[in-house]
């Protein structure tokens, strides 16, 4: 009794009556009914606290009161922790005398109903770290540092070689740098491919600016020949197969007149001398 009661840290009022009463669910905090969750677990009795508030306080309906304990000097207060502004005022119900804040477990209370539970998570901590640091485990482990000082070991003895294999990549990085160099330069250079490309390009340009110059003179030059051939062949063609003829039959005789000749070359030359029977 004379207990102080604080709203927020804010004291407004204070204890006057602390009495045992009988167990209402109704009164109790969700979350904190959830250990009474059948009539056997359910508490026989409750201790209910009248407070008297200052009543310029204005207390909502969802705000919680704790009984709170100052760790440096033991003494226990009632803290009322603050409401919604939008909730409706907390008025007293049918049946009861003065308006009911329900209650839920203060910060110590929590961490002690708790306790049980944080028990056994140790308990399966330590379960656990003793099947980590089993025999088998301990050896396993002991092989590995075994491992790793001879991996050690091996390096150190290997250092010249590794000096010589990171020497070797440093050259191979510079040689491949001087080698890109070049290659850049050889393409973007005054005389590179880049200009070579760039002039064949051009030439091409021109090669097919000349081409198709050549193609319309071609296309002209035929448009002008076109006439004649036309002509000759409407005019001059019969003629030729004409002359073409007569060519023949001046080969076919002078191919019997060779014939001849060689059969008897005289006779061609000084005429047929043989006398032939006269009758008289």
């Amino acid at each position: 009794n004379g207990a102080v009661v604080e709203y927020s840290g804010v004291p407004v009022g204070k204890v006057v009556d602390i009495r045992i009463v009988p167990f209402e669910r109704k009164y109790i905090e969700e979350d904190d009914a959830e250990d009474t969750t059948s009539a056997e677990q359910a508490p026989a009795a409750m201790i209910r606290v009248t407070a008297e508030i200052d009543p310029k306080t204005e207390i909502k309906q969802d705000v919680r009161a704790s009984v709170e304990t100052n760790i440096l000097s033991g003494v226990s207060y009632i803290l009322i922790v603050k409401g919604t502004e939008k909730a409706p005022v907390l008025q007293a119900k049918a049946g009861e005398r003065y308006p009911v804040i329900k209650a839920h477990r203060s910060r110590l209370a929590s961490v002690v109903a708790r306790v049980p539970e944080l028990m056994e998570k140790v308990d399966q901590a330590l379960e656990s770290a003793n099947k980590l640091l089993g025999e088998k485990n301990q050896q396993a482990f002991a092989e590995s540092l075994d491992n790793i000082r001879a991996f050690t070991a091996g390096l150190a003895e290997r250092k010249q070689d590794i000096a010589d294999l990171t020497a070797n990549a440093n050259k191979a990085a510079a040689t491949l740098s001087s080698l890109l160099d070049t290659i850049d330069r050889s393409y973007s250079g005054p005389d590179g491919l880049g200009n070579r490309a760039a002039t064949a390009i051009t030439d091409f340009d021109r090669l097919a600016t000349n081409l198709t110059d050549t193609n319309r003179q071609l296309q002209q030059t035929l448009q002008d020949v076109r006439p004649g051939v036309r002509a000759f062949t409407q005019h001059t063609l019969s003629d030729v197969g004409v002359l073409v003829g007569e060519v023949r039959q001046l080969v076919s005789g002078l191919s019997r007149l060779t014939a001849q000749i060689e059969r008897d070359p005289s006779r061609v030359l000084f005429g047929d001398r043989r006398e032939g029977y006269r009758p008289r």
